[in-house]
């Protein structure tokens, strides 16, 4: 079996354990401590990012869109659609959630690691402004949720877990139709929602 190194926060890590699941793909899963530069990921990852697929025959693949393509060959391509136009809009919208996630992130780490006095406002308002405008673009067109979902729609639904973990009560005013959007999600398919960053 494949071992996953992730850590639960995580929404990268989110989305590839979702897709997994989703693909009938079985994972052992092993929560990483990044900060620790444990050997095994540094061995598996020179760049010490989580999340990393380890196949069964000791291969490494990172990062999460790239363990996302690896996913839906592995099981026929269950994670992104054989159309080429659809499969661009699965993409497309895999790499714009995995774009506010790197906005997020920034911010994050911008605080955890810089002294309050250290951290650069106009830095964080900067990707905030990024956050916001992806997300009112995502409310005002809010992705179909057909019976088949994909990458990309798994992608979006880790990408608002995370903000529903970090950033609660700051994103959600004047999105009704992104949060309908996840609650429907997780109506469809509950088996999921234990993946959502924790």
């Amino acid at each position: 079996m494949s071992k996953l190194l992730y850590a639960s926060a995580s929404p990268y890590s989110a989305k590839v354990r979702m897709a997994a699941a989703y693909a009938g793909v079985a994972l052992q899963a092993v929560t990483t401590d990044t900060n620790a530069e444990p050997a095994e990921l540094i061995n598996a990852n020179p760049l010490g990012k989580i999340p990393v697929l380890i196949t069964e025959d000791g291969e490494s693949v990172f990062d999460s869109r790239a363990i996302t393509q690896h996913l839906n060959r592995v099981s026929g391509n269950l994670l992104f659609p054989r159309n080429q136009a659809k499969r661009l809009d699965a993409e497309r919208l895999e790499a714009l959630a995995d774009g506010i996630c790197d906005c997020l992130l920034a911010h994050v780490y911008e605080r955890r690691f810089h002294p309050e006095e250290k951290v650069h406002e106009p830095w964080l308002e900067k990707q905030w402004s990024k956050v916001v405008r992806a997300l009112d673009e995502l409310n005002a067109n809010p992705p179909k949720l057909p019976k088949k979902v994909n990458a990309g729609h798994i992608a979006l639904r880790a990408c608002l877990g995370y903000m529903d973990l970090r950033f609660a009560g700051k994103w959600e005013r004047g999105r009704s139709k992104l949060k309908r959007w996840a609650a429907r999600f997780d109506e469809k398919f509950p088996e999921l929602k234990p993946y959502l960053p924790s």
